[in-house]
């Protein structure tokens, strides 16, 4: 991986050198590490926003000189703005085609500064729970500056694959089944041996299987492995390369076994989590997910199908009681 290119989150354009990785530099408006490019391969560059938390996601975009696909957006006008800014200075093209990886508001609010020039393409799941969430992240973190967020769902979806091109360039779409929300898709290049995984990754933050399946998700890890991949962009966190799979492996089957000796103990999803001894899982970041994890996973031995709807405000709710009364806090 080269070409580190350390942006600024707003205002006017700031000089970068190629090559330097200032992803530790922080921004003069809320003191968030600023987000940043990297080049993955010729034509694929990941666009980074430390630190990964909460509505701190991964994006993208891919370009063989004639064309532009972008790899989801981000939480805010302003941070959608910056992408496409960056991409416009790369000398890329003007994206004409737009992919999420599924529907949550850090991977979709920036939809409509792309559109209507880019083409946006989704799993039909992504699309209706897009449509069915309207303005999600507004109704979690109401205090945040989103800008002018125009409800934008995927206008092209698909089932289980879909094979699209950036000019030259390849990009599989893969459907894993419902993992982290029912409707995922995992971007894959073959020829540069790329893929962004959306939520199906967490790399130093906590997995979020709130709205999606843990059994599900065990088994995107193994779609994941077929490809064979070389590099992997996570949907929060740094780039990596696939040891991150054993990493998120580990702590689904963890939660796998707390859900199942708690419940067979008859104790809560939110006594569970507050007894748990997390061990090495202690390093990651929004450890407070786990007992939004254990909902989903008590579910699913209660023989809840996987994706089916669970109270997303008790679930946060949930977290915030296990955070010490302190709600998770979005850092767009």
């Amino acid at each position: 991986m080269t070409d580190h290119q350390h942006v600024p989150e707003a205002g006017a354009d700031t000089a970068t050198t190629p090559g330097a990785d200032t992803s530790t530099s922080t921004s003069t408006d809320n003191a968030v590490p600023e987000p940043y490019l990297t080049e993955l391969a010729p034509g694929v560059r990941a666009f980074i926003q430390p630190d990964g938390g909460w509505c701190l996601n991964n994006a993208g975009f891919v370009t063989d000189g004639t064309a532009t696909l972008v790899v989801d957006t981000a939480a805010t006008e302003r941070r959608a703005r910056l992408l496409r800014r960056r991409i416009a200075e790369s000398g890329a093209p003007t994206p004409r085609t737009l992919v999420n990886t599924h529907h949550h508001g850090d991977h979709t609010y920036g939809n409509g500064v792309f559109a209507p020039e880019a083409t946006i393409i989704g799993h039909a799941a992504c699309r209706r729970e897009l449509l069915a969430a309207g303005h999600q992240l507004h109704a979690v973190w109401p205090e945040v500056p989103y800008g002018d967020i125009v409800l934008t769902p995927p206008e092209i979806t698909f089932e289980d694959r879909l094979t699209v091109y950036a000019g030259e360039i390849e990009v599989q779409l893969i459907h894993p089944g419902v993992a982290h929300t029912p409707g995922d898709t995992i971007v894959w290049l073959p020829r540069q041996r790329v893929v962004f995984t959306g939520d199906l990754i967490f790399n130093g933050g906590t997995p979020f299987l709130l709205m999606g399946s843990l059994a599900g998700s065990l088994r995107a890890i193994e779609v994941l492995r077929s490809l064979d991949a070389e590099t992997v962009v996570p949907g929060h966190g740094p780039v990596a390369g696939p040891e991150v799979y054993d990493q998120v492996e580990r702590y689904l089957r963890f939660v796998g076994e707390l859900a199942r000796e708690g419940r067979a103990a008859g104790r809560t999803p939110l006594e569970v989590a507050r007894e748990a001894e997390l061990g090495a899982f202690a390093e990651l970041k929004e450890r407070e997910r786990l007992v939004a994890n254990l909902l989903r996973a008590y579910a699913e031995l209660d023989g809840a199908a996987p994706g089916a709807p669970l109270d997303a405000v008790a679930g946060f709710g949930a977290m915030a009681e296990l955070n010490g009364g302190v709600p998770p806090a979005c850092h767009a």
